[in-house]
């Protein structure tokens, strides 16, 4: 056994519950990590392929290019743009920017697998505050457990695992009673997805809040989850903050030349979310039909209850069969499923798998 030490504090870092997708051997429906089920666009992988030749040379640092399409994109200053090996290291760096002993992070749950992290790896105080009875975020409750020592707020909307949402109007006058010294995150990795909002509707908030970050990714619509990238958009100190803690040559060059490509095309993504949609009512009203409770879905994944069901049955089941879901158990949800929309063919086997299950 080996004599090494680690600190006190690895301890309370919780394992990230990852899909067991890829244990499975032949044909398998992967309905687990919230992908889409649609590779790149054409032009992507055509990009993708140029840079491959210049696989000798370090990536750009500044990530300049790509920042400056965002910031184009969303009509910001390139100084407001915050790119990382996906939002995760964003998370994990700003973390470790804003928190240590003594300083408080608030957010809700269940919410995203990566949140007890951040407070567990700093040594700050979590408060976690319960959803309502809808699967959505209490605003009002979140507020009450602000105080002086609260450094960061995060708020996934739409909520992931849920996947419920909530108005812009309703983000804004929450951010609005936080106080400025509170970095509020506002989780935005499904906005594309959801009916309740423009996908640019939240960024005017950016300018009438210093203290708002939005975070966004390119591993959902864009279909770039194999190459991890996301983005904040936000103060030009918190891109700062952030860059001064993680490793130089963060995003890999073919990383940002895929998702600087990607951006040219708001017609897939438009077809993307057209797509979606609809097999999310395909699935949902197959689901209810089936006297299964689901959220009100407001991104590219369902949120299913199993009732008295036994969670680790149901999931043994359907990957027997070779259909891959989320169980909720590991994302703080207990006897739910978290079932990501794929094809309609694989969505038609999720759902002949679980008549068998069933």
């Amino acid at each position: 056994m080996s004599a090494i030490e680690f600190v006190t504090r690895l301890r309370e870092i919780p394992a990230y519950p990852a899909a067991e997708a890829y244990g499975y051997q032949g044909e398998r429906a992967l309905m687990a990590s919230n992908e889409t089920p649609w590779p790149p666009h054409p032009a992507v992988l055509e990009a993708v392929k140029e840079a491959l030749g210049g696989l000798n040379r370090y990536p750009d640092p500044s990530k300049s290019a790509l920042r400056r399409r965002l910031a184009e994109r969303h009509e910001l200053a390139p100084g407001r743009v915050t790119v990382g090996n996906g939002s995760c290291e964003i998370l994990l760096a700003a973390a470790q920017a804003m928190l240590e002993p003594g300083a408080e992070l608030v957010y809700a749950w269940p919410s995203f697998s990566i949140y007890p992290h951040l407070a567990a790896m700093t040594g700050a105080r979590a408060i976690a505050v319960p959803l309502d009875e809808d699967g959505r975020h209490d605003l009002e409750a979140m507020a009450a457990e602000v105080t002086a020592a609260t450094r960061m707020l995060l708020v996934c909307n739409p909520n992931n695992p849920t996947a419920t949402a909530l108005p812009v109007e309703a983000i804004e006058a929450f951010v609005a009673e936080v106080p400025r010294h509170v970095a509020v995150i506002l989780d935005e990795a499904y906005i594309e997805f959801g009916l309740l909002q423009d996908p640019d509707e939240s960024l005017p908030l950016l300018d009438r809040h210093p203290n708002l970050i939005v975070l966004r990714t390119f591993s959902k619509v864009y279909g770039l989850a194999g190459i991890r990238v996301g983005y904040a958009l936000g103060p030009e100190d918190f891109r700062l903050g952030v860059e001064r803690v993680w490793q130089p040559f963060a995003v890999n060059a073919v990383a940002q030349v895929a998702a600087a490509e990607a951006l040219r095309h708001g017609d897939e993504v438009a077809r993307r979310v057209e797509r979606t949609a609809v097999e999310r009512l395909h699935l949902q009203g197959e689901l209810e039909e089936r006297g299964l409770s689901v959220t009100d879905s407001q991104a590219n994944f369902s949120w299913v209850s199993l009732g008295d069901r036994d969670e680790a049955e149901v999931l043994e089941g359907l990957g027997a069969r070779g259909v891959i879901v989320r169980g909720g158990t590991g994302l703080g949800g207990a006897g739910h499923l978290r079932v990501t929309y794929g094809t309609r063919a694989e969505n038609d086997r999720f759902l002949r798998a679980l008549d068998e299950v069933l």
